[in-house]
């Protein structure tokens, strides 16, 4: 899936992510808090971001994609207005958490990792979330749906 970026709609973005950077320059590990806000500003690091954050910063293109590519607080792509999160722990595997990936793939057109075309999804697989008495258990942002059977996760989404 790619989405385009529309540097028109984004220019009140950029004006702030530069006068960040701005604030930022002179300190030292300023990549960082530079990365957060700029994910906070726009939603996630598109290309385009990663690009002005490199000229402005002198920070070479590869190592700010390094690094928003390292850690998973950091997204390349937007986030829809719903998180689905099925967990892939041992107990959520077992119970059968796989079938409902694929059950939600299949009623939201979207692999793991990816997000609707209308930004309305994105599906991400976790790890364990601490709720291995409800396994198989997906979250959609907070709410919490435990001991799911193949299905019910279709009826589940019908209300976002």
């Amino acid at each position: 899936m790619e989405f385009k970026f529309d540097w028109d709609k984004n220019a009140s973005k950029i004006e702030e992510l530069k006068k960040v950077i701005d604030e930022k320059k002179q300190l030292k590990g300023s990549l960082m808090p530079v990365l957060h806000k700029a994910q906070k500003i726009f939603g996630y690091l598109p290309i385009e971001v990663q690009k002005i954050i490199s000229e402005e910063l002198n920070v070479p293109l590869a190592e700010i994609y390094g690094v928003a590519t390292f850690y998973s607080q950091f997204s390349l792509i937007p986030k829809g207005d719903y998180t689905i999160g099925v967990c892939l722990g041992t107990a959520c595997y077992v119970k059968g958490a796989q079938d409902i990936i694929d059950e939600i793939k299949k009623e939201i057109n979207v692999e793991v990792g990816g997000t609707t075309k209308d930004r309305k999804f994105s599906l991400v697989a976790t790890r364990c979330i601490g709720a291995c008495g409800l396994a198989p258990v997906m979250t959609i942002n907070e709410d919490v749906y435990g001991k799911l059977k193949t299905g019910e996760a279709k009826d589940i989404l019908k209300k976002y």
